[in-house]
């Protein structure tokens, strides 16, 4: 019994997609697998002052955290304390670039005032940022830099003004820290940090 044109070619049609769906499966087995990137979580907060932890933090960052949460919750807060301690966390955050996932991933967005903020990152992705390698699945080889150090100088008020705001018991620190591994001693080392009152918290204005 001879078959119809019609159902020879619907054979055909039939093995061609079967042989595709088993070579593209072959083919995906073949191929490495992506790796999923992980979501930070959050493992800790200081709810007064909306400060947030989260798991995608460097221990020594994680630390500073705990130290901060200590100062906020006294029953009188010493600013000075708070400010150093904010001035550390930012430069552990910001310098250190070894635990960032791409130029984009910038450290110490956390402490920068939001007036402000869209103009730190831009500027922080085209400079200090500019050159890290994405990280993504967790394969880079770049070597970068990782903050070890850091030493407060000094504390004192100053009047800042920024837009149309004036804050007359802004607070300016200078600070200066070590990198792990001679290589990065050309790395920037010194800083002064601007911090100006926003309600009860304090915000990085200006850094240099």
């Amino acid at each position: 019994m001879k078959l119809k044109k019609s159902v020879k070619r619907l054979i055909v049609v039939l093995v061609i997609i079967t042989v595709l769906i088993s070579g593209g499966i072959i083919i995906s087995k073949l191929l490495p697998k992506k790796e999923e990137t992980k979501k930070a979580k959050v493992i800790n907060t200081i709810e007064a002052y909306n400060y947030v932890l989260k798991d995608n933090k460097s221990k020594k960052y994680q630390s500073l955290f705990k130290e901060l949460s200590k100062i906020l919750t006294e029953d009188e807060v010493n600013e000075e304390s708070y400010v150093s301690k904010l001035s550390e966390m930012f430069i552990v955050d910001f310098y250190s670039l070894v635990d960032k996932s791409s130029k984009t991933d910038i450290g110490g967005v956390d402490i920068v005032h939001p007036d402000i903020l869209g103009n730190f990152l831009d500027n922080s992705e085209n400079t200090f940022y500019k050159y890290v390698e994405s990280d993504i699945y967790n394969n880079r080889t770049q070597k970068l830099p990782e903050v070890d150090t850091v030493t407060i100088e000094s504390v004192e008020k100053t009047t800042y003004t920024y837009g149309e705001n004036t804050d007359e018991n802004a607070l300016s620190v200078k600070a200066s820290w070590t990198y792990k591994g001679e290589e990065f001693n050309d790395y920037q080392k010194s800083a002064t940090l601007i911090f100006v009152h926003k309600d009860k918290k304090l915000y990085l204005v200006e850094l240099k």
